[in-house]
């Protein structure tokens, strides 16, 4: 699902990944759809992406051609060193930040500026954004070069560019908001503050998840009414809803423009209230056919229905109250060694900031095979209520699905063999030849039985 590993690391995240984030771990974390690689990988075709008609073909495993099971291969290696190698490189940008003083710096002049906490954080909570996201450049520059060569990319660098720079901006709005906030509980309790600041971002992320859809989501992409692109899916996606119990009507079902950026597939269900909505990728009408997109539809209804992001968040934000309170408990440690160095007075300064955030991101890394492994968990619970609510609906749907994952894992080199330590620490789906196994012997029906989630 595209917005359920956001919604799982946002919490434990939220200081990190929207004020320096360590690109590593933000790639760990990426979100992934039920159309997407089920890995932390993109998804380039190396050969012409398979037509709805050759994706309807009858599936009885996952195997790529030899060129694309190679390059499959290759692109998995890839990525699992640079997952690696890029989480490391950030906590050394964290450390030069620290070495070199540039936060004691930044806070100088947010403190000659003005005496008003809240200014001192218009000021600082920027530039550092600014500072520690360049000094990362090399690896996002590297990963989009990447899937430009493997064809998952197909955005110019000018458009890159200036994605990056919208995403800067959103990242300072939130590190002005999240700086001034931390420091302003940590002077306020410096014993508790750990507690109040997690009680009180909480709601900052439920509002964001909220938002997304709505603010965030098209400053990056186009989106229009599906029922003007595609009113017979539309119809059947209508369905599927209905069976489900779900109240999401054609009006909040959206057609989004990926091709311009991306050759990737991807559908899903985002957001909540009013701004719960159905969006499906250009690229996958395209390289679907609408039996196979309602199975995705209803992989991604199911999360909904197995409230599954209430669950999320509520692990997530027991994770996040563990890793601010070791967070206050080492922070004290570390500065008490290194504070002086670095020119840093103590935890209420916000030039302590990099240093609390080495600290987030190591707990973060430690704690993502846990994270992995239950989102991998709730996404094979989503595959299976994709199953259910399509029997019937859709004929063989079993096979409908395995041809959908086909589809996917050809469009995005999904490796036929992943590594195990890779999915042990970075997958946040099942991998793809076990979603297609999966598909092909889930009939709880042969034997006259009912499906566990949908009877």
């Amino acid at each position: 699902m595209k917005k359920l590993t956001l919604v799982l690391s946002a919490p434990a995240l939220v200081l990190a990944l929207a004020l320096c984030s360590n690109p590593a771990f933000a790639r760990a974390q990426q979100s992934s759809s039920a159309t997407t690689a089920a890995q932390q990988q993109p998804a380039p075709p190396a050969t012409p992406a398979a037509s709805p008609e050759q994706a309807a073909q009858k599936i009885t495993a996952y195997t790529l051609p030899p060129d694309r099971y190679k390059k499959a291969r290759d692109l998995s290696r890839i990525n699992f060193r640079f997952a690696i190698i890029s989480f490391l490189y950030g906590l050394i940008v964290l450390w030069l930040v620290l070495a070199w003083r540039i936060a004691p710096k930044y806070r100088t002049w947010a403190e000659k500026a003005s005496s008003n906490r809240f200014v001192q954080a218009l000021i600082f909570a920027p530039l550092l954004v600014l500072t520690v996201d360049i000094l990362e450049l090399p690896t996002g520059i590297y990963d989009n070069w990447v899937e430009r060569k493997y064809g998952i990319s197909v955005q110019g660098w000018r458009s890159w560019s200036w994605d990056w720079t919208k995403g800067e901006l959103i990242s300072a709005i939130l590190g002005i908001i999240l700086v001034s906030l931390l420091y302003w509980v940590i002077r306020k309790s410096p014993r508790r503050w750990w507690f109040y600041f997690w009680l009180t971002s909480l709601p900052i992320i439920v509002l964001l998840i909220f938002l997304q859809p709505l603010i965030i989501d098209p400053l990056f992409h186009k989106f229009e009414p599906l029922a003007k692109k595609d009113p017979a899916l539309t119809a059947s996606l209508e369905q599927l809803v209905q069976r489900a119990g779900q109240d999401i009507p054609p009006e909040r079902m959206f057609w989004m423009g990926a091709s311009e950026k991306s050759t990737a597939l991807n559908a899903y269900v985002t957001g909540f209230g009013a701004s719960k909505r159905i969006v499906v990728y250009d690229t996958t009408i395209v390289k679907m056919t609408t039996p196979q997109i309602v199975y995705v539809a209803g992989h991604e209804t199911g999360h909904y229905v197995l409230r599954h992001i209430p669950k999320q968040i509520a692990f997530t934000a027991a994770a996040f109250f563990i890793f601010l309170y070791l967070g206050y408990r080492c922070i004290g440690w570390l500065l008490a060694r290194r504070g002086v160095k670095w020119e840093i007075r103590g935890a209420d300064d916000m030039a302590s900031l990099p240093a609390l955030l080495i600290l987030l991101s190591i707990f973060g890394f430690v704690a993502n095979p846990v994270t992995s492994a239950i989102s991998r968990h709730y996404e094979h619970q989503a595959d299976q209520y994709g199953l259910e609510v399509t029997h019937g609906l859709t004929p063989d749907s079993g096979q409908v699905a395995a041809q959908a994952f086909n589809t996917l894992g050809d469009v995005d080199l999904a490796d036929p063999e992943p590594n195990p330590v890779n999915v042990f620490l970075f997958y946040n789906h099942p991998s793809i030849p076990d979603r297609i196994q999966f598909s092909l012997t889930y009939d709880p029906w042969a034997s006259g039985g009912h499906g566990e989630f949908v009877p």
